[in-house]
């Protein structure tokens, strides 16, 4: 009787765990298929962005507003995704992100939309630089500027101090900081941080000055 009662254990122990795999290899397989598929979206929007890019929608705050105006109820959302592009892809402008922002929404919305996508894009490329390490971010900024930089963040101490600096201050090349400090020793938590705490002053101060009118 004992043995049998061992017995039942021991077959429902291996069949919950036969189950418990299976459970796993379906969710890798599904996580798999939406990393997939977020991607291939990431991957056509950035490819209809850089369109636009050479058709000359980004040349200018008027170019930029019209094309961001076209997408009617969804524009809030495309300068939001617009805005976090242009730190993943250094090519795109994005201080004009903010002033089309502010004239099209107004202060706050402006804002928002700026504030949400730029941060958003930071981290993203903090991210993609802490996966694929100094190999990629030094093609994407090759030179003396790129060997400069990585030999001071090295050595320096106040690194964090200077990157909280370089978030709330205008006219820094944010996205050069955001994916070379992916590929320091910083962890994605004080990362985040720093973005949340040190970036909103930058683009309020944009917000206020283009939604009242400067760019009209």
């Amino acid at each position: 009787m004992i043995n049998a009662m061992k017995l039942e254990v021991i077959v429902g122990s291996d069949e919950s765990d036969g189950s418990m795999e299976m459970k796993l290899e379906r969710w890798k397989r599904m996580e798999k298929w939406v990393s997939a598929g977020l991607l291939a979206v990431c991957l056509a929007f950035c490819a209809v962005l850089f369109k636009a890019y050479l058709d000359g929608k980004f040349d200018s705050v008027k170019t930029l507003q019209q094309y961001v105006a076209g997408f009617g109820i969804l524009a809030p959302f495309i300068l939001t995704a617009i805005q976090a592009a242009q730190v993943v892809l250094p090519v795109l402008p994005g201080f004009l992100g903010c002033a089309v922002g502010a004239v099209l929404f107004g202060c706050a919305g402006g804002f928002w939309c700026n504030y949400i996508g730029i941060s958003a894009g930071s981290v993203i490329a903090f991210l993609l630089a802490k996966k694929y390490g100094s190999a990629m971010v030094g093609r994407m900024f090759p030179g003396k500027r790129y060997e400069r930089w990585s030999a001071w963040a090295a050595e320096s101490k106040c690194y964090a101090l200077i990157l909280f600096a370089a978030m709330v201050l205008p006219l820094f090349p944010d996205d050069f900081f955001c994916y070379f400090t992916g590929i320091t020793k910083m962890s994605v938590r004080r990362f985040v941080t720093i973005i949340v705490l040190g970036k909103p002053w930058c683009i309020l101060a944009y917000s206020i000055m283009f939604s009242g009118g400067f760019m009209k």
